[in-house]
């Protein structure tokens, strides 16, 4: 796909259930990402420590043809990942990863990361689209997110492509005095 301002292409899709060590890779690059302690619930450290089986289970899991989890990612022109997001399909009646309960049809989109020198060409938009895309062909009623309080760039992202926040909020785990904010996007 080409981005909006720039000449470079891009291809976005999902990921490949063999390409677990380009998913781990890509993983520990954002979370050394100098904003990661508000983007991510994870720290380097925790993820670099996770053994091989982990990555295989975790490529295996959101790959193309899976049905509760899917990652996209997106490559340059030649060939190397630049970019990603995973959508993760919540059902009523059960929990999230902070648990609360769920009581709707819904994508839960996390791990948005684009590398810094692809920031700002539109990059973000084409991932976004892309998961957005699938959350809806998979028949939910809305997508959902959540981000930092501190975290303005991202949330000022997330508001121009159309989330807007829900007043939900959630502590962060071991810093109760930071909060993560629920944006959502209705189907139209």
């Amino acid at each position: 796909m080409n981005s909006p301002d720039s000449d470079e292409k891009y291809l976005v899709r999902a990921i490949r259930t063999d390409e677990w060590p380009a998913v781990k890779a890509l993983r520990l690059r954002a979370l050394q990402d100098p904003i990661a302690h508000l983007a991510f619930l994870e720290t380097y450290e925790d993820a670099a420590a996770k053994p091989d089986s982990f990555w295989q289970d975790r490529a295996v899991g959101a790959a193309e043809g899976s049905t509760g989890v899917r990652q996209f990612i997106a490559e340059d022109p030649v060939g190397e990942w630049v970019g990603t997001v995973t959508v993760l399909m919540e059902e009523p009646g059960t929990t999230d990863w902070a648990g609360c309960p769920v009581d709707r049809s819904q994508g839960h989109v996390v791990g948005v990361y684009v590398r810094p020198e692809h920031r700002g060409c539109g990059l973000t938009e084409v991932l976004f689209d892309e998961a957005v895309q699938w959350a809806w062909e998979s028949g939910v009623d809305r997508v959902r997110l959540f981000v930092h309080e501190d975290n303005g760039r991202a949330q000022r992202f997330y508001r121009r492509f159309g989330f807007v926040p829900s007043g939900h909020t959630v502590p962060m785990s071991g810093h109760p005095e930071q909060t993560e904010l629920e944006y959502v996007l209705e189907r139209a």
